[in-house]
């Protein structure tokens, strides 16, 4: 092979680090951004909603960190009270939680969908638990409670805050009995149910 064949030839098992930084760079940006944003709780509060309503009961509701905040959220298609695709919700966020008798009901194809948990001694355990429902009712009792706080300067649940000059409401305890909730989204950090049971028909 002549010295000019060998000039000639591609040059195997080298990066082209320059290439390969163009495509690594906006890579890592994206995951970086994702993660902050899932740290910050962006993600799970503002999502898009199915418009399918979610019935919720519960016996009691022992939750430290407490705050409630007003959301808009959307959905991909006009399902939502009045043939609309979007609602404003109130959403209510626990730094943790205890649900003793807890029942969620769901429409599915015209067959309510039940899912019931925490019907024994071991009650239901979430952390970082955000419910948006435009209907909340039950016997409520509150530790250190604040009326009126700028809802973006939440602190108590990590990372999840409301709108810039939303009002708020926020308490370090908060002990509800008979718990009615008529929600479109619920999510969690984590969400341990014991005696979990899914069935189809009947109602909570």
């Amino acid at each position: 092979m002549t010295f000019v064949e060998k000039m000639s030839l591609p040059e195997l098992g080298r990066v082209r680090w320059r290439r390969f930084a163009i495509i690594l760079v906006p890579a890592t940006a994206l995951m970086v951004m994702l993660l902050v944003l899932t740290a910050q709780s962006v993600l799970a509060v503002s999502i898009s909603i199915s418009g399918r309503p979610i019935n919720v009961t519960a016996k009691q509701l022992q939750g430290q960190g407490f705050e409630l905040f007003g959301v808009v959220q959307h959905s991909a298609t006009n399902d939502l009270p009045g043939h609309s695709n979007q609602i404003v919700l109130a959403a209510t966020a626990l730094r943790s939680a205890r649900i003793s008798d807890l029942c969620q009901s769901v429409d599915i194809l015209g067959v309510p969908m039940i899912i019931t948990a925490g019907n024994g001694s071991t009650p239901v355990v979430a952390t970082n638990l955000v419910v948006d429902a435009d209907h909340f009712s039950g016997n409520a009792s509150f530790k250190h409670l604040t009326l009126g706080r700028d809802a973006s300067t939440l602190n108590m649940v990590p990372g999840v805050q409301g709108p810039a000059g939303g009002f708020s409401m926020k308490a370090t305890q908060v002990t509800i009995s008979d718990l009615v909730q008529h929600a479109y989204a619920v999510t969690a950090s984590s969400f341990t149910l014991p005696g979990f049971q899914l069935r189809f028909g009947g109602g909570c």
